[in-house]
């Protein structure tokens, strides 16, 4: 079974937290470091996909900027989204290449991951057909294809050369008042929630990282294995500096 590094990363900026994807996937295109698997929670920051609507930000730049949110257009897949403290993030650095061709395949197991740890907290969440991402049923008496369904997770990964990058965001505590600033993922009247919220009770994303890394490793058959973030630096050290690359990433305010 092949291994994945698992590096826990703590609150990081989300232009850091690019810049080191871009790092480490130079490098695991160069085979000067292994798998990883990136978790961390960021400030509060939303984001828009290179296929994604402007019209799908609902706040002006102006607002952004008073209520402390920054504004990123980044290369990921997908459409707006947001992330913010007590959402946990993954970004997979992985070379998909050996593992499965298939970019299809590869979105349906970083779903599955979310599904799995949903599952192992008591939260039954699934796929909806033509939408990535994750969903759930907000109260008992709403149907599972009923338009009463809440997004509990939401993915828009990038691949360059079968190296992956970006990835998922779990809302374990989030404050779900944000999504209030976008269309989410720009499906209209699309309405989101937490685990914090489905269950009734404190939980952090320390309490879910447990069950993502499990989740993860099962849905991708990958052995995962953690480490320091101190040990992924000396692995960048050694590596050569990627010739020529750019930071695709615009902040605006």
């Amino acid at each position: 079974m092949k291994t994945c590094q698992v590096v826990e990363l703590g609150v990081i900026g989300y232009g850091e937290a690019v810049t080191l994807q871009q790092r480490l996937s130079a490098a695991r295109k160069a085979a000067t470091v292994p798998d990883v698997l990136l978790l961390c929670e960021h400030r509060h920051v939303v984001t828009l996909g290179r296929n994604g609507k402007l019209e799908h930000l609902r706040a002006s730049h102006e607002a952004l900027r008073q209520m402390g949110v920054e504004f990123h257009q980044t290369n990921r897949g997908g459409d707006i989204t947001y992330h913010g403290p007590g959402q946990l993030v993954g970004y997979p650095i992985l070379h998909l290449g050996e593992i499965r061709r298939d970019v299809s395949w590869y979105v349906r197991q970083l779903e599955e991951t979310m599904i799995q740890a949903s599952a192992a907290l008591g939260v039954t969440a699934w796929r909806v057909p033509g939408c990535t991402g994750v969903w759930t049923r907000p109260s008992v008496n709403v149907s599972e294809v009923d338009q009463g369904r809440e997004k509990l997770g939401a993915i828009g990964v990038h691949l360059s050369r079968w190296v992956t990058s970006h990835g998922f965001a779990f809302n374990v505590s989030t404050d779900l008042r944000y999504f209030d600033l976008i269309v989410p993922c720009g499906i209209p009247d699309c309405r989101t929630t937490s685990l914090e919220k489905l269950l009734g009770r404190s939980v952090a994303p320390s309490d879910v990282a447990a069950e993502i890394i499990a989740g993860f490793g099962k849905a991708l058959e990958l052995e995962m294995v953690r480490t320091s973030r101190d040990e992924m630096d000396d692995w960048l050290s050694a590596a050569p500096e990627p010739a020529g690359a750019t930071v695709w990433l615009t902040e605006t305010r």
